[in-house]
């Protein structure tokens, strides 16, 4: 996993931060109105971290790809707290740390689609923890849990990482537009009672986003 996962990072900085500008038109509908600027500031930090790592070289030994994968994962998990502002910073980060958490518990070396799988629930579920949020209250989670859904049931029929990175691309992105008539009941946008109506959700468009990247490197 630790091919994809490198790549998909820088590819998702970029794409960030040329959709810094819209995340942040989502945000000031409904929310702070920071989205973008702090999840652009977020993985800029995180390509820093993945340049850092690369200048100082492989270690000896070398760990195990699953190992290792968990290590930039919990990382990336704690660039993001301590970088990205807002709710975001805790939400992304826990969901990183809790997808360390599941593929360094593999039990034995597995399939990257098995990997992928494990490590979006992971992430999923514990951004529902720690939100305390479900599906349907207009957040993140609209994104995530189909999206999580569909690659499980996608590798349940014997699909390969590609097949299942895609599924949950899909999932994600029609998830997020299914934001747009929902009333907010959690975070900020919760606020705003009737008025958070007819508005996508910023944090469920940066997840489809992030999912659609990490479609495109594994395709």
């Amino acid at each position: 996993m630790l091919e994809i996962l490198d790549p998909w990072l820088r590819t998702s900085a970029g794409r960030i931060h040329a959709e810094a500008a819209h995340l942040t038109e989502l945000d000031q509908a409904i929310g702070d109105g920071d989205h973008g600027i702090n999840m652009d500031r977020g993985f800029k930090a995180i390509v820093a971290l993945l340049d850092e790592r690369a200048a100082a070289g492989p270690t000896d030994p070398a760990p195990t790809d699953e190992a290792a994968t968990a290590e930039l994962l919990r990382l990336v998990g704690r660039t993001l707290i301590s970088t990205v502002g807002g709710a975001s910073g805790p939400l992304y980060g826990t969901a990183f740390l809790r997808a360390s958490a599941a593929v360094a518990g593999l039990a034995e070396p597995r399939s990257a689609a098995a990997g992928l799988v494990a490590a979006l629930e992971a992430a999923t579920t514990g951004i529902g923890a720690l939100g305390k949020s479900t599906v349907g209250e207009k957040t993140m989670l609209d994104a995530l849990v189909p999206a999580a859904t569909a690659a499980r049931a996608v590798l349940d029929r014997g699909g390969d990482a590609g097949s299942v990175a895609r599924a949950a691309r899909d999932a994600a992105a029609s998830g997020a537009e299914a934001t747009i008539p929902l009333l907010a009941t959690k975070g900020r946008a919760s606020y705003l009672g009737e008025r958070s109506v007819g508005h996508q959700d910023p944090g469920a468009t940066s997840a489809a986003l992030l999912l659609g990247v990490l479609a495109d490197v594994v395709g």
